[in-house]
């Protein structure tokens, strides 16, 4: 299956001052089966460890972090002879060898020539005692699941990803029911490769929940491996909160959700693990729609979103049979699963600054307000069904006179005067 980040991948390997690569994401989310096809198709050779499955080396780095010492251990591991110019090192879920990765920081420092990249999916909360992050020696790249753009590809839909990737514009509304149709696909399926490949293939509606509920499985089964004994129970309860969150037409956090008379200060901690793990994400308010936004962001205030639009499907019990009632899965549920969708869109932009805006009297709420590469702040408002009154938007335009405000909704691609109405299926590619 493509996925798009094999450019930043590729762009990684030909940059002469590159540095380590620490690859990040969460668990399924396709990082193994992405670096062993990166080194195959872009390699004569490639050493891979996985120091889950390792366990002979995963006190590797121990006994000191001496380079010549450590290739050697890693060519006899591989009965391979490294080659700096032609050999891709993948060291594997390396939150699991001790001082793995404080050893980045040798080779960046000591051994350039060597192309190295280090993944892992708990990279965010398993960092050993006494272990130093090697800060500024290291380059970062993160992979979400897959976007709709790709989930299209992997459809077989390749006109569709086409008019998305060269932003045909004007050939939308000739393909409007057909993206919509695998809009809503999407909304069920979500972008979890495993989930994706079964589906394009079988079309099966129950293995694609019998898929996701192994998923969610396996992130409470972390819980319970990897989370501090005193922080577990909390977890499991910011993490089963979160569907009531995103079902109230507010979405801010709250902690009484959790349940009565939580408190911030006891639940601060399981909800960073949940962030630090790539399960969750969390997008603050601001006070100040100006920049730079990070300026006026509010701590105390904030949305928190899953890292796929399916298992919050799954999470939310939402049946298939949803599909098959038109537009309806874009409104069930207050429109969640629609503002999941265009958070996760976003998301692929790694260079957008993602918040919200809520107006002093917290009636009025702007979904997300981005800053881009440019340094423009933009407004964006969801639109779950086709009613696109938004008295919170057209206030906000009136008020602070964006140079772009984006309502994102089924509704056909138009210019007006004072917006752009995107359709949600092109959100992603449109704001690249």
């Amino acid at each position: 299956m493509y996925r798009a980040i094999i450019k930043e991948l590729i762009q990684w390997k030909l940059d002469k001052n590159r540095k380590p690569l620490i690859f990040l994401g969460a668990r399924q989310t396709g990082k193994t089966w992405l670096l062993q096809e990166f080194g195959r198709t872009e390699y004569r050779q490639m050493i891979y460890i996985n120091f889950e499955t390792s366990t002979a080396l995963r006190e590797l780095f121990l006994p000191d972090l001496n380079i010549k010492r450590l290739i050697i251990n890693f060519e006899l591991h591989a009965n391979l002879k490294i080659t700096p110019e032609d050999t891709l090192i993948v060291l594997d879920e390396i939150q699991a060898a001790p001082r793995g990765i404080t050893s980045l920081k040798y080779f960046c420092e000591d051994a350039p020539e060597y192309q190295i990249i280090a993944a892992g999916s708990l990279l965010g909360v398993k960092i050993h005692p006494n272990e130093s992050f090697p800060v500024g020696k290291v380059d970062f790249l993160e992979l979400s699941p897959m976007s709709f753009g790709e989930f299209l590809l992997a459809m077989g839909e390749t006109g569709l990803a086409r008019i998305l990737d060269e932003k045909l514009w004007d050939m939308l509304p000739t393909f409007t029911e057909k993206f919509k149709e695998f809009l809503r696909y999407y909304f069920y399926v979500g972008g979890m490769p495993e989930v994706v490949a079964h589906f394009s293939q079988y079309r099966d509606w129950k293995m694609v929940r019998k898929l996701q509920n192994k998923i969610l499985k396996t992130y409470q089964g972390d819980f319970s491996k990897y989370a501090p004994k005193e922080v577990f129970p909390r977890i499991n309860m910011v993490w089963n909160s979160i569907p009531a969150q995103l079902a109230k037409e507010n979405k801010k956090f709250v902690y009484g959700l959790i349940k009565e008379g939580a408190r911030a200060k006891d639940f601060e901690m399981a909800i960073q693990w949940l962030v630090d793990s790539g399960l969750l994400h969390k997008v603050y308010n601001v006070s100040k729609p100006a920049l730079p936004l990070v300026a006026y962001q509010e701590l105390s205030a904030f949305k928190l979103f899953f890292n796929d639009t399916g298992l919050l499907a799954a999470m939310s019990k939402l049946k298939a049979k949803t599909l098959l009632n038109g537009d309806a899965i874009f409104t069930e549920f207050k429109g969640a699963l629609s503002e999941q969708f265009v958070f996760q869109q976003l998301m692929t932009n790694q260079e957008l600054a993602i918040h919200y805006f809520t107006f002093d009297n917290s009636k009025y709420e702007i979904d997300f307000i981005i800053q881009n590469e440019e340094d423009e702040v933009i407004p964006i408002e969801v639109k779950a069904g086709e009613n696109l009154r938004a008295k919170s938007f057209k206030l906000f335009c009136e008020k602070f006179k964006p140079q772009t405000a984006i309502r994102t909704s089924l509704s056909n691609y138009r210019q007006e005067s004072w917006m752009t109405n995107v359709p949600m299926y092109i959100l992603g590619e449109y704001l690249k």
